[in-house]
């Protein structure tokens, strides 16, 4: 893979969009309040957490997951035939397609720990709508 065919400006841009949607995605004004009564939390209990550590390590998985995708979303030196052309469509298709791997497996763990339909689709939904707005920049920008 060349990794000089990736347009790092939109790698940088896709990981900061999930981020600021996660912030939006459980704000109170969203899911906020149902994801911390799913997961029995209050405010307090969210205040104690270590939020360098927490923001801190989801910015940079949101960045490895922008990269991830668009190592997918390259397209390669000798086209293939029939292969999809990377645009917004094919990228927002393609975040969709990831997002739902991404569901399945937070959906499979979370019955193991039996939690709710509604605590997967809070946290299964973020993923699906964060990696289709990811893959949407990332193509837009090729």
């Amino acid at each position: 893979m060349d990794m000089n065919s990736i347009n790092w400006l939109a790698v940088l841009v896709a990981g900061v969009s999930a981020f600021v949607l996660g912030g939006v995605w459980y704000s109170p004004a969203l899911f906020g309040k149902a994801w911390m009564k799913e997961n029995k939390m209050n405010m307090e209990d969210v205040q104690k957490g270590n939020k360098a550590r927490i923001f801190g390590w989801a910015f940079v998985l949101s960045l490895i997951m922008a990269v991830n995708l668009a190592m997918f979303l390259t397209e390669p030196a000798q086209p293939c035939p029939g292969a999809p052309v990377v645009n917004i469509s094919w990228g927002a298709t393609a975040g969709f397609l990831a997002g739902i791997w991404v569901f399945c497996s937070i959906a499979v763990v979370a019955l193991f720990e039996h939690k709710t339909a509604r605590y997967i689709f809070i946290n299964g939904g973020y993923c699906v709508v964060a990696l289709i707005l990811m893959g949407a920049i990332i193509g837009a920008w090729r």
